[in-house]
C-alpha cells in the first residue's frame, strides 16, 4: 500500500499509496498524510470515480486495509470482490510488488 517517505517540502504527507490495474499495469501514486483507513478509502473512492471501480480489489494484507471503512467499499460496488495476498509471500502480488521496488530504487522518496 505505502512507502515511507523520507521527506517533502511542507513535511504534511508521509506515506505513498501504490495502486496498480491488474491488467494493464497502470500505476497510480497518491500521497497520504497517514496510513489510516479513511484516508485510504478517500484516495480509493477517487481513483474509482475518475477511473471505474474494479472488479476485484487486491490488499497486501495491510492491517489499513482489513479495516471495516475499506470493507465499506465494497457496499458502494458489491459486485466488487476484496481479496488479500498470500501473508509473507510477496510472489502471490507479483506485479505490484515490483512496482514497489521501483518507488523505492526512485532517489526522490
Amino acid at each position: 500500500m505505502s512507502h515511507p517517505l523520507s521527506s517533502t517540502p511542507d513535511g504534511k504527507y508521509k506515506w505513498i499509496m501504490n495502486y496498480q490495474d491488474h491488467n494493464t499495469k497502470f500505476v497510480l501514486l497518491h500521497p497520504l498524510e497517514s496510513k489510516w483507513a479513511i484516508e485510504a478509502t478517500n484516495r480509493l473512492l477517487t481513483i474509482f470515480f475518475t477511473f471505474g471501480a474494479p472488479k476485484i480489489l487486491q490488499s497486501d494484507n495491510g492491517r489499513e486495509f482489513v479495516n471495516s471503512i475499506i470493507k465499506e467499499l465494497k457496499d458502494l460496488w458489491p459486485q466488487c470482490v476484496i481479496v488479500h495476498g498470500r501473508p509473507h509471500h510477496p510472489q502471490s502480488q507479483g506485479s505490484i510488488e515490483r512496482s514497489n521496488q521501483d518507488i523505492q530504487d526512485i532517489k526522490v522518496f
